[in-house]
């Protein structure tokens, strides 16, 4: 997994930037290090192996989607019970300063730091999916990092900040379930949307601006009310309101751009996929059963 992007472990234990420093490690390596305490707020993101974190004198066994935040002054040690399977994990580390910075911006960016100091719970667990979204945006963080592209450090502050907004927001919606009229109101509310808007572009990330929730939720609502996932579901919606252009005599081309395709190709696979045959095909079918349904009808 992106192996180019992994980090030499080092048992350093304190900053040496002034606002984050972020790693991936992956393997064994021969160095233990201690119980220990920081000056900044770590989080520590397990991707896989044999593991367990000591919290405060109280020993967790971690598992795959675990994420640990571990607030100044809190001492801690990870112990690798086997080598098999490798160890790997992410290790975020924000200072203080950094923190305070984002308050004075919104409290909602220290809305989990403050949770994990008052209630002393420092562990929270993501789903698969969940968790594969946020391996995505830590990834993109440490693209940037290692890249020299131009506006490198505007977008490296850009994914410091969504990578802490993207935390404190699931944990909240973790913390604050919605209820069954809420999710059922929002499902409706989904759908209208989209029945609305089916020519633009409808991905999860615009439905989440727009109705201010994850799109990991989104998907969840999606799958739970009808089993599909948001994009098959504007899929098929598209089709159904290609199928409907093309038998009023609109250009095929024309209703597949109409209908918010962005190109021929991937129209033409999902409508024969939906369908069983080409657009073309469908049409010529149903107008040769319409002439022959008129012909009966005159005679």
């Amino acid at each position: 997994m992106k192996k180019d992007l992994q980090t030499v472990f080092s048992p350093r234990q304190y900053m040496q930037s002034r606002d984050f420093e972020i790693y991936y490690y992956s393997g064994g390596h021969s160095y233990h290090v201690e119980n220990h305490a920081h000056k900044h707020y770590e989080f520590y993101f397990f991707l896989e192996g044999n593991v367990s974190i000591q919290i405060q004198g109280r020993e967790h066994l971690l598992k795959s989607g675990d994420m640990i935040v571990i607030p100044p002054g809190v001492p801690h040690f990870a112990t690798v019970l086997s080598p098999e399977p490798s160890y790997r994990r992410f290790v975020f580390w924000i200072s203080q300063e950094y923190c305070s910075g984002l308050l004075q911006v919104s409290p909602v960016y220290t809305y989990l730091m403050q949770q994990a100091l008052v209630t002393q719970n420092y562990i929270f667990h993501y789903d698969m999916l969940a968790f594969k979204a946020l391996q995505g945006k830590i990834f993109q963080l440490l693209e940037e990092i290692h890249s020299e592209r131009f506006g490198k450090e505007a977008k490296i502050s850009l994914c410091v900040n969504d990578l802490i907004l993207h935390l404190n927001r699931s944990v909240y919606e973790l913390q604050h379930p919605k209820t069954p009229h809420e999710e059922l109101t929002l499902y409706q509310n989904l759908l209208q949307f989209i029945e609305g808007h089916l020519e633009e572009e409808l991905s999860l990330n615009r439905l989440s601006q727009e109705f201010y929730v994850s799109k990991y939720h989104i998907s969840h609502v999606f799958k739970e009310n009808l089993g599909l996932s948001v994009h098959q579901f504007i899929t098929k919606k598209r089709l159904l309101l290609c199928r409907d252009a093309i038998l009023a005599h609109t250009a095929i081309g024309e209703a597949c751009m109409m209908c918010g395709f962005q190109d021929y190709s991937s129209f033409f696979r999902a409508f024969k996929k939906e369908f069983g045959m080409s657009p073309k095909e469908y049409r010529e079918i149903f107008m040769r059963e319409d002439l022959e349904h008129g012909q009966r009808r005159e005679s």
